[in-house]
């Protein structure tokens, strides 16, 4: 390792010399005055010794124990080293693999920042940004300076990434150390940090400017609109350069959906007899005189059927072929994102939260802090030769020769991709699923587990050859018309020995591509099952004609998977920043999900619609896209920063004064109405408060009568009436109705405002906890329905899926929970993990928080 000069390495060498000497002095010193501490130390060396043994390691460099407390190297008795990491987890993992000589600290994050109180950025001057010390992170800062003074270098090893790169940019300038330099890894494993730390580099100058060009950026528009916002619609809330085009992407995808005709259609299948007899199989209409046919209407279809029932059926063409289905490239951000919603049904923001705890490291018993996966902040599917190696020989033990192709599979990264890390995959496979599952199930980790394992099983897929299937289609001639029957088999499993046969995303898209260009084979690609042998010129027995009606259905509303899938194709946002997106517009309310897809609430309609008009260019979807391309140019030296920011900023200040005269004001707006107040007899007027628009009494403050109303399809007002109940106020003996607030439905006294009782209301469960409440429908402060005892807060039972008022009747809990996932529907299951009591419900979950999706809705 390198020292900051010739002297220092000089004095080093000589003091190596006299280290026999010094170091029995040492010894004899510290066992007069220390013994507890010799102790104590000789049992650290023997566990570290023990635990290098089992690996087989032959460390060049001293182990440091994971629970082993800092210590700052004294002068004079060799070099020392600071590391800076982003998270204690990571540091905690980074100092198994480095020496005594060194000191691994975290920054916990960012250290500096643009000022929360103004907008930090001085736009008469070149955009120069006022960076301040993030409040409470004066004691980390102190902390790293303090250390930094005894270190002869100060390694910068945040995350490999633009924003890894300010934050180490960042500290840098805090330290003013004249002897640090920047270090980057993949992947948190003893070799490749080892090798960072052996190769460091200056920062990347051009990598801090296209962040700090973003950040300056989302300042600009965040700080300039959202103030616009709260003085024209409501306090709080906020716009964004990318947040804001994600709410038009779901709310254009809502009024295309608002917008949709339903056409009818009818398919006609024919249900055959083969030679061989039953059982029967089914053949699906295709052609009609030679030519596509869409059957439109009842009485054609129907005096097409009438025509048919009289025809012979004949194999007209059988075609006998082989399917190969390729396996999937290896995970990127966007596509771990997109999977993990599919098949383990989590939001981007827990994928992302679980993947970066598997980066950094977990405890692993005896192996202390592991980091299992390599960076998940990427774009690239390029994976490194040593990892291909390793997963081709893992393949060729497990599963065969068979299994393995003759040359590793290389995958194409988009053009648009950085390409600066690997995929994201496993750091080592000493670790498989089941070798760690007993650790996370430990930690009550079975979520992490699942995704680790997901990693996993893409990872070593993406390496394996093609399952391969047998392909049968049939062309059937009847009279004037032909049908086709498809079916397939599996004949060699491939990657899906370790994938499984879900369709992946980017299959899922190739096959609607290939329908909606008239792909024939398309329709029978995943077919399953075997057709009884068929040979040309074979005659069928006709069992069934059946015609059903159908109507074409709108756009589906966008999920998580397929949202991330929209803004990766329209190039809006990065990777790391998908999951942030997300998050916001649900924390905002301007979307909300339920039933996991993605709905614009009616803030976010009359935002999006007011920032669509007077900002049509900021909002456009093909300018965010550009400016992200203009981010990655600054990043690659291609462009200038403050050229950029001039760019943006001439026309945005124009469009930003004409806003500010232009905008409606919502806040104080009043759109008058011709319905009477059932209790004054003036008018209501229609003004927009925290839950939407509402009808108020033209005479408040004397009446303060509000109503909620929806509007009909001719768009007229109805009124909304409040739902009444049996109970009577305990104070006033007048009825309760059910009302809804920001926490959700509760009860109130339908002689508000003359009497203010209110109270949660019971879902007829009682507290399987405290035995004294009763559990509540309730709303979390960020949106999410859950299931409390009435008592909170001195009983605090609370539980995302609505409980159910029925014993289980295998392990006698108190109460079941109502379920639903995905792959399988709504269900009822005992909350008692060590019970597998379940059973499948044939309709779905009534009331709110009966999925997962809806009780995640925000």
């Amino acid at each position: 390792m390198a020292t900051r000069t010739k002297k220092k390495v000089e004095e080093t060498e000589a003091a190596e010399e006299k280290a026999p000497v010094k170091k029995a002095a040492a010894k004899k010193a510290a066992a007069k005055k220390k013994p507890a501490a010799k102790k104590k130390t000789a049992a650290k060396k023997k566990t570290a010794a023990r635990g290098r043994a089992k690996k087989g390691d032959d460390d060049e460099l001293p182990t440091v124990e994971a629970d082993a407390e800092e210590e700052v190297t004294p002068r004079g008795k060799g070099p020392h080293y600071l590391v800076v990491v982003e998270s204690p987890a990571k540091a905690k993992t980074i100092k198994k693999y480095l020496g005594s000589g060194y000191t691994v600290k975290a920054s916990v994050g960012h250290v500096k920042d643009l000022p929360k109180s103004k907008m930090g950025v001085d736009v008469e001057h070149d955009f120069q940004p006022e960076y301040t010390v993030i409040k409470g992170k004066e004691k980390v800062l102190n902390e790293l300076k303090k250390m930094a003074k005894s270190a002869d270098r100060v390694f910068l090893a945040t995350d490999p990434d633009r924003e890894g790169e300010a934050i180490a940019w960042h500290i840098k300038e805090e330290l003013a150390h004249p002897d640090a330099l920047r270090v980057t890894f993949n992947e948190i494993t003893k070799k490749a940090i080892q090798e960072a730390i052996a190769q460091p580099r200056q920062l990347n100058q051009d990598n801090y400017d296209s962040q700090q060009t973003r950040r300056i950026l989302d300042r600009l528009v965040g700080y300039q609109i959202s103030p616009l916002l709260w003085k024209k619609v409501r306090r709080g809330l906020s716009a964004g350069r990318v947040q804001s085009v994600a709410v038009r992407l779901i709310v254009e995808r809502e009024e295309e959906i608002k917008a949709f005709v339903p056409v009818e259609y009818w398919t006609l299948d024919a249900l055959l007899e083969g030679p061989s007899g039953p059982p029967p199989f089914k053949a699906k209409l295709s052609k009609l005189d030679g030519k596509k046919v869409e059957l439109k209407e009842r009485v054609f279809t129907e005096s097409l059927v009438a025509e048919l029932q009289t025809a012979s059926f004949v194999v007209a063409k059988v075609d006998r072929r082989e399917r190969r289905r390729n396996a999937p490239a290896p995970f990127i951000t966007s596509k771990l994102q997109q999977e993990a919603a599919n098949r383990l049904s989590f939001t981007a923001k827990k994928t992302m939260t679980l993947a970066q705890r598997l980066y950094e490291g977990v405890p692993l018993g005896d192996e202390g802090q592991t980091a299992l996966i390599t960076y998940m902040r990427t774009d690239s599917t390029r994976l490194s030769d040593d990892a291909v190696k390793q997963v081709r020989e893992f393949i060729d033990g497990k599963y065969g020769k068979d299994f393995l192709p003759d040359e590793p599979m290389v995958y194409r990264s988009k053009k648009s991709a950085q390409d600066a890390h690997e995929a994201i995959r496993p750091t080592s496979l000493e670790y498989p699923p089941e070798r760690v599952k007993p650790f996370f199930e430990a930690m009550g980790e079975e979520d992490m587990y699942r995704l680790y394992e997901l990693i996993w099983n893409r990872f070593v897929a993406c390496q394996m050859k093609p399952a391969v299937y047998d392909q049968t289609s049939a062309d059937i001639a009847a009279g004037r018309a032909t049908f086709r029957a498809s079916g397939s088999t599996l004949k060699f499993a491939g990657y899906l020995a370790v994938y499984g046969a879900g369709l992946t995303p980017e299959e899922e898209a190739e096959k609607e591509k290939a329908k909606a260009a008239g792909d024939e084979n398309a329709e029978g690609a995943d077919a399953v099952g075997e057709l009884p042998v068929l040979n040309d010129g074979d005659a069928l027995n006709l069992q069934k004609l059946l015609h059903e009606q159908h109507f074409t259905q709108p756009p589906p509303r966008f999920s998580e998977a397929t949202l991330v899938k929209e803004l990766e194709e329209r190039g809006i946002g990065r990777p790391s920043t998908y999951a942030a997106i997300l998050s916001t517009i649900q924390d905002k309310k301007y979307v909300e999900k339920l039933e996991g897809r993605f709905r614009p609430t009616d803030l976010g309609n009359m935002t999006n619609e007011m920032l669509v008009k007077h900002f049509p260019h900021e909002l456009d979807v093909t300018f965010t896209a550009t400016m992200e391309e203009k981010l990655d140019q600054i990043s690659e030296g291609g462009a200038n920063w403050k050229s950029v920011l001039h760019d943006f900023y001439g026309p945005f200040k124009e469009t930003l004064e004409k806003a500010e005269a232009e905008m409606r004001d919502v806040k104080r707006e009043e759109i008058k109405t011709d319905i009477p107040c059932e209790k004054c007899g003036n008018l209501f007027v229609i003004k927009f408060g925290k839950m939407g628009h509402f009808l108020a009494c033209s005479n408040y403050p004397d009446c303060k009568n509000t109503k909620d109303f929806k509007r009909d399809a001719e768009g007229k007002i109805v009124m909304v009436e409040e739902e009444t109940t049996d109970e009577v106020c305990e104070k006033c003996t007048k009825p309760m109705v059910i009302k809804r607030g920001r926490f959700g439905r509760f009860l109130a006294c339908s002689g508000y405002p003359d009497c203010k009782t209110s109270k949660p209301i019971s879902i007829g469960v009682s507290c399987p906890e405290c035995k004294e409440g009763y559990l509540t429908e309730r709303r979390s402060g960020r949106g999410k329905i859950f299931f409390g005892c009435n008592r909170y807060p001195d009983c605090k039972f609370a539980a995302w899926d609505r409980p159910l008022a029925e014993p289980c009747p295998t392990c006698a809990s108190p109460y079941l929970l109502q379920k639903f996932s995905k792959r399988d529907g709504p269900y009822v299951a005992c909350p008692n993990k060590e019970c597998d009591y379940r059973r499948e419900i044939t309709e779905q979950p009534g009331g709110p928080g009966g999925s997962p999706e809806a009780s995640s809705a925000a």
